[in-house]
């Protein structure tokens, strides 16, 4: 990942394109509309896990989000995404270098945690996946505040999978539209996008 975000940031000084936004553009806004629907406040604390270029925190900043916060493992991730919110003027955005599965004691008592392709990502990791996998729930249950929300977009992983890996300490709230596709005859969506809640 750090070769990957050293190539977009050069990519950004050069000619200042952000790079990839995983999912596309309409899983941003599949998740601001969920909290905007859900009256989700403006000052709520909230988490993007794995934030890559940051471009989901600078949609929520523009959205009227005020409590944000990046973590990335990746050193250049987080150098990429402090780049890119300072050309978009976004001063009030945190970002750290952290590992979610060995998260630091500061963080925590987020109001909200969003993962698109994290996940994803730590599943596959070829040393230990389930043991990886594991750890990440745990992470996310020190992190996310009781009856706070989660809200997951995946691309491995259908919504049954999904409920049976974050069955210990959370609830299915809601399942969101993604687009679907026909192969066979069969049809079926190409991500899976859910909203959980913190029991």
């Amino acid at each position: 990942w750090d070769a990957a975000y050293e190539r977009e940031l050069q990519t950004f000084q050069d000619i200042g394109d952000a790079g990839e936004i995983w999912f596309g553009e309409e899983s941003m806004v599949r998740i601001i509309r969920w909290l905007e629907k859900h009256e989700v406040p403006l000052d709520s604390s909230v988490l993007d896990i794995g934030t890559g270029n940051g471009a989901l925190l600078v949609e929520l900043a523009k959205s009227g989000y005020m409590n944000l916060t990046g973590i990335d493992y990746s050193p250049s991730a987080i150098q990429l995404s402090e780049k890119v919110t300072e050309k978009e003027g976004m001063s009030n955005i945190k970002l750290k270098v952290e590992d979610f599965l060995a998260p630091s004691a500061e963080l925590s008592g987020f109001d909200i945690c969003i993962d698109k392709g994290t996940f994803d990502a730590v599943s596959l990791n070829p040393d230990d996946a389930a043991g990886k996998r594991q750890q990440y729930v745990r992470s996310l249950g020190r992190v996310l505040k009781p009856q706070g929300f989660f809200l997951i977009t995946s691309c491995n992983w259908t919504k049954e999978e999904l409920l049976n890996e974050f069955r210990e300490g959370f609830e299915i709230l809601e399942e969101l539209p993604t687009p679907k596709f026909c192969f066979g005859g069969r049809i079926g969506n190409s991500v899976t996008a859910l909203v959980f809640q913190r029991k």
